[in-house]
Parts: structure tokens; sequence; C-alpha cells
């Protein structure tokens, strides 16, 4: 009998319950949730597609994503900081991401955010990995009931707070949060889940930026 919060799909891999059987939804949770990420662009897309996300499911938006990507120029920092009222009218008019005034203004004035970021710092990467958790920050393993009720943690709230005094929006601890989860800085796959020790190690190996 599998652990509360553990499916086995038709193969038998056992994996977090949230993807349930949806294709797409597997190979996101299988492929892409918490692998350690120091790419740019990606770390731009996520944090704003996570911004989008807000009231609406995460697979939701991975549907739409292609469709946000070719909206917002693949998230090229540059382009999208160069965005002006017509660009705002274009994607207001886009059925396929999510027409949210706010949402877009916010991504475009993140991105203007971030290229100073980047100026500071030398990257995204350098500036986001900054905020991975100590280990004694937070639990080895979750539950499944702990993992369902952890919105936010003292690290997503700094990286919150930090962020919004640096001008950008739509970026709160929840936020935060599952930014974090997703690109690796915390690994939140279940004890017993397949992805679970191959990206212990996979962290082991990996040295976050400078």
């Amino acid at each position: 009998m599998l652990a509360d919060g553990l499916i086995a799909d038709e193969a038998g891999a056992i994996r977090c319950w949230w993807p349930g059987d949806d294709p797409a939804y597997r190979r996101y949770h299988d492929e892409e949730w918490g692998h350690p990420v120091t790419d740019d662009r990606r770390l731009f897309e996520k944090i704003c597609l996570e911004g989008f996300q807000s009231g609406l499911s995460w697979l939701t938006i991975l549907r739409k994503r292609e469709r946000f990507r070719a909206a917002f120029a693949g998230f090229d920092l540059e382009k999208v900081a160069a965005f002006g009222e017509s660009d705002i009218a274009r994607l207001l008019g886009d059925a396929g991401i999510v027409r949210h005034r706010g949402k877009i203004v916010s991504t475009i004035n993140n991105a203007a955010c971030a290229l100073e970021m980047k100026r500071e710092f030398g990257s995204l990467a350098a500036y986001f990995w900054r905020f991975e958790p100590k280990p004694d920050e937070r639990p080895a393993r979750f539950t499944k009931a702990e993992l369902r009720a952890a919105s936010q943690t003292p690290a997503s709230t700094r990286l919150s707070k930090d962020l919004k005094k640096r001008g950008w929006t739509f970026v709160g601890p929840t936020t935060c949060y599952a930014f974090m989860q997703a690109m690796g800085l915390v690994n939140d796959h279940l004890e017993g889940c397949h992805c679970r020790e191959p990206l212990l190690a996979e962290r082991k190996a990996f040295t976050p930026p400078v």
C-alpha cells in the first residue's frame, strides 16, 4: 500500500499525487519540477508564470505556456522590458494567455527590474540562489498534509520582501515558494516518489552560481 500522497501509474512508477493522470503534468513533475535551474530566461519565465497562476491552477498555465512564450518574446528580458502600450493591448487581446492587465504590466515591470538585478549580481541565477534555505531552516522531508499546508516558508518570505524592495510585483511569499519548489531551490518531492532520490543526488553535485 502506497503512503499518503503517492500514486502509481500504469507502468508502476510512483510519484507525488498532484500530477494525477494528466500526461503533460506528469512530464512536468518528472522532468522539470525540482531540478536545479541556473538559466536566467527560465528563471524569469517561471517567476512570471507563477504570478499569472495566482488564483488559477498551475496546469492551466502549463497548458498555455507555449502561447505565453510566443506572446512574451520568449521571456527575453530586454525585449519584454521594452514592451509598451501597443504590446499591452496586443496581450490583452490574446485569448491564448491569461488576459489580466495587472499581471501583464507586472511582467513588463519585472523585466526591467530583472535587468537591474543582472547588472548588480551578474545573473538572475546568482541572485535567486542566495535564497536557497539552509538545511536547518526546513524539514528534510514532508508528508502530503504538511506540503499542502506549507504555502510559504521563511526563505520564500525573505525572497518576496527583497524582490518587492527592488520594485518587483506579483511576487508574494506563496508565489516565491512555488517558484523555489519548481526551480530546485528546495526538493519537495515526497519520500517514495521516484524523482526524490535522483534530485537529491543532482543537487549534491550542483554548484550554485555566485
